[in-house]
């Protein structure tokens, strides 16, 4: 008896994450226009946002999949394909992408996850200026990489060379805006040997090594400011601790930055001076320099296959989780934290407004490119075609099929079709018949109007989107506490 999981059609208009968003959408977009809320909502923002209450919806177009032995259909929504907060979307994207590293890209070698978090002031406009942080980015990755090639000469491999995967998540758990860095390096370095590539690997590695790369890189970044003139004197007096009372209760609006900045010039400014903080280390492999931290304690070895694509999809992984949203009883919306802060918070209540502006606040600009290459696994490197994963010959020829007898689809590029995907990640096969076990197929993509209300009707699905919740006017607010705030009366 077959006891893998079937699959279900995943339903996100029954979600606590699309509730919040279809019932007060329009009421953002009026607090915004009215001049209640001071910010500005990108178009790329504004778009997306719209998108998700599209997306998974048999209304809006789907796939029409029939099993040839007993005519059984199956229909498959179109998605929304973004790039910010969609935990569908970003979810997919997060299992491609960590399949086409394992398979096409990284060796099997240790890897180390190196996380570079920036001063609390800078990260405004880091999340906006695309250009500076990839050049932040540049920076910290050359100051790890001379530590491994120095590491490497310390023992006696000369010319070493490493290589990494940097990804950029943009939010912290709480969904605050917070641009920082997840970057993997192959945990050891390459070299020339007699014609070969020779692995030589990392082994223990030091808090203070951690340390001195993290000195060596806000040192190199303060410079590179300093010449361009974007580093400023002032004060700073935004908290800078995960334990401060930001979290605590003060939440109304932080994320407006980002992708809904404040209106105002002080957008364009330089980056703060950080408050000087002595060089600090809170735990093994984890160092604290001036605002800045750095953690490098998570490893994964070259055997352990699910460990390596687990570390992956966990860098890759969506801002926010559909688990993680209620919809509570007095108008907040709350957020589970991954893990519990050190004061105990396991949670974080806010209006459903702040969630609303910090999803629009995780929404990478057009043309940012979130994971990015260096070193031995650059595309242009020489050694990545020879150090990269061969595929089995058996999937090198030119019509392959799989074991139902069927031709299999070569993928090109890092694009993993959606049946094969799932079938990789979750066990699941969608084109698997659920009445005869016999195999479905592609028949037709539905997207005119009158052909989705025919077939819907046919299955029993809702023929339209769900309503959005009208503007609720002035003071807009869910929340009683800010309501009263935003009437200048007494909380």
């Amino acid at each position: 008896m077959d006891k893998r999981p079937q699959y279900e059609r995943h339903r996100p208009e029954q979600t606590s994450l699309y509730a919040v968003v279809r019932d007060n959408i329009e009421t953002l977009y009026g607090a915004i226009d009215e001049g209640a809320l001071d910010v500005r909502l990108p178009k790329h923002a504004r778009k997306e946002l719209d998108a998700y209450l599209d997306c998974g919806l048999l209304c809006r177009g789907f796939a029409r999949l029939r099993c040839d032995t007993c005519e059984e259909s199956r229909l498959v929504a179109f998605s929304c394909k973004g790039r910010g907060f969609c935990p569908s979307c970003v979810g997919r994207r997060m299992c491609a992408t960590a399949a086409h590293l394992i398979e096409e890209v990284l060796p099997a070698v240790g890897l180390r996850q190196w996380v570079l978090t920036f001063p609390f002031p800078w990260r405004k406009r880091l999340a906006h200026d695309g250009a500076l942080l990839g050049r932040l980015t540049r920076i910290f990755v050359e100051s790890a990489n001379a530590a491994y090639t120095k590491r490497a000469e310390d023992k006696g491999a000369e010319g070493g060379k490493t290589g990494s995967v940097t990804v950029i998540q943009r939010t912290s758990s709480d969904m605050r805006l917070n641009p920082h860095l997840h970057v993997v390096f192959l945990d050891g370095v390459y070299r020339e040997h007699e014609g070969d590539l020779t692995w030589n690997g990392q082994g223990h590695l030091q808090t203070r090594e951690v340390a001195d790369v993290l000195v060596h890189a806000v040192k190199r970044m303060k410079r590179h400011l300093e010449r361009g003139g974007l580093l400023e004197l002032g004060d700073d007096t935004t908290p800078d601790d995960e334990t401060d009372a930001d979290r605590q209760g003060a939440l109304l609006a932080s994320a407006v930055s980002g992708q809904a900045p404040p209106a105002g010039p002080q957008w364009l400014r330089g980056l703060r001076v950080p408050t000087p903080r002595a060089l600090a280390f809170d735990k093994p492999l984890c160092a604290s320099l001036d605002g800045f931290t750095l953690h490098a304690a998570t490893k994964a070895g070259g055997l352990d296959v699910a460990g390596r694509e687990a570390l992956l999809r966990y860098v890759l992984r969506p801002p926010l989780a559909q688990d993680r949203v209620e919809l509570l009883d007095d108008g907040l919306v709350r957020i589970a934290l991954k893990r519990a802060y050190a004061d105990g918070t396991v949670a974080v209540d806010m209006d459903p407004l702040s969630l609303l502006c910090r999803l629009a606040a995780s929404v990478p600009p057009p043309r940012h490119h979130v994971v990015r290459y260096s070193g031995v696994l650059a595309s242009a490197s020489p050694w990545r075609r020879i150090i990269a994963p061969k595929r089995p010959e058996a999937e090198e020829e030119t019509s392959p099929e799989t074991k139902d007898g069927e031709p299999k689809a070569k993928r090109s590029g890092s694009y993993w079709p959606w049946a094969d995907l799932l079938r990789r990640t979750f066990d699941v096969d969608v084109l698997d018949c659920p009445k005869c076990h016999g195999r479905m197929k592609l028949l037709a993509m539905v997207t005119e109007a009158e052909s989705i209300t025919r077939f819907l009707k046919g299955f029993g699905e809702p023929l339209d989107v769900p309503a959005r919740a009208p503007n609720r006017g002035p003071p807009f607010w869910a929340s009683t506490v800010l309501r009263q705030k935003s009437l200048g009366t007494a909380a």
